[in-house]
């Protein structure tokens, strides 16, 4: 394993993509595992979710706006460090990004068929995950949703964006930290605790709302985990969220045609 990866061992994405690269070579999977890529393509996504929430997702009877549960807890987070704004979670999202682009010193250059490709695999990747779910409500049934088609579409964009930035990018960094540099916990060890930790606090995130508790639902929401992790692991963080967005998207699709 290569230093980056020795420094986070669980975080393979961050591991293979600092390994000898600058951003100014490499074919599509090591470019699509980029910061700047993964900007890149989660930007227009970005977009979409801020302007559908103003235009689309609106609650007159209860909240001038309905957030994805992550969003909020990322502003509540710069709130106690005396930091507001409406749209601090997602200048967040590009900070990060960016900051971590700019500390690899990679180069500036932007594919665009890489964009394309990452949009194609991250509907691909999402597939397997349908699956599991409809066998999942065979035999598990899941909560239902009850909003608006057009308001589930807004917050599954939104759910892809900033769950994978808390549950998997964050998460993953944080957990390694703690269980390889403070514990010096193994390499695989360390990998199984981060992913099943982080699927487990993604799985209870869910029942932070108005959502009861459900055995089922929550097994099926660690499973999810489990499975994102993984890809993060491999794939990095854009096609990470594009997969859970493009997964979410599908099954509200889905829905709303049954």
């Amino acid at each position: 394993m290569t230093r980056a990866g020795s420094a986070s061992c669980a975080h393979r994405a961050l591991a293979r993509a600092g390994e000898g690269r600058s951003g100014r070579g490499g074919g599509y999977f090591q470019r699509s595992e980029l910061p700047l890529t993964s900007l890149a393509f989660i930007l227009p996504l970005l977009v979409l979710y801020e302007a559908g929430t103003r235009l689309l997702a609106a609650h007159p009877a209860h909240q001038p706006e309905q957030r994805i549960i992550a969003f909020n807890l990322m502003q509540q987070f710069f709130a106690l460090w005396g930091a507001t704004g409406k749209y601090l979670p997602a200048l967040a999202v590009v900070g990060i990004l960016l900051s971590w682009h700019i500390a690899r010193g990679d180069g500036w250059q932007i594919d665009p068929r890489h964009l394309i490709g990452m949009l194609l695999e991250s509907v691909i990747v999402a597939v397997p995950l349908i699956g599991l779910g409809f066998v999942a409500a065979r035999y598990l049934p899941l909560a239902g949703w009850d909003r608006a088609t057009a308001n589930m579409l807004v917050l599954s964009i939104g759910a892809g964006i900033y769950e994978e930035l808390v549950f998997r990018l964050i998460a993953f960094t944080v957990l390694s930290f703690f269980l390889v540099d403070l514990l010096g916990i193994g390499k695989w060890l360390s990998f199984v605790l981060i992913v099943v930790l982080s699927s487990l606090a993604f799985a209870l995130y869910h029942y932070l709302g108005h959502e009861a508790f459900q055995w089922r639902s929550f097994a099926f929401r660690t499973l999810a985990g489990i499975y994102f992790g993984a890809v993060f692991s491999l794939r990095g963080f854009g096609i990470t969220a594009g997969s859970h967005a493009a997964y979410d998207v599908l099954v509200v699709g889905l829905r709303s045609l049954v």
